[in-house]
């Protein structure tokens, strides 16, 4: 009885999909569409994240014990030493 119930409630949303396709209308309301505008804008954002950090950890850490020690540029005031 169980197994009836999901496959019947299966069918119902696969038609319910391919009906949506065939009317073009994926969103029910202004609501689906902003949470989908959100979702994607968030996947979005964590994929741009995680290739930075994959760009930085790829081609800057193989460099930083090449990089030059920094030297100091201009006066040293010598009124700040003890």
């Amino acid at each position: 009885m169980e197994q009836r119930n999901i496959q019947q409630d299966f069918e119902d949303q696969f038609k319910d999909v391919l009906s949506r396709i065939q009317s073009k209308q994926f969103f029910q309301s202004d609501w689906d569409v902003a949470s989908f505008a959100v979702f994607f804008i968030f996947i979005g954002m964590v994929l741009l994240l995680v290739g930075l950090v994959l760009i930085r950890c790829c081609c800057c850490c193989c460099c930083d014990h090449e990089k030059p020690r920094r030297q100091k540029v201009g006066l040293e005031n010598l009124a700040l030493e003890p």
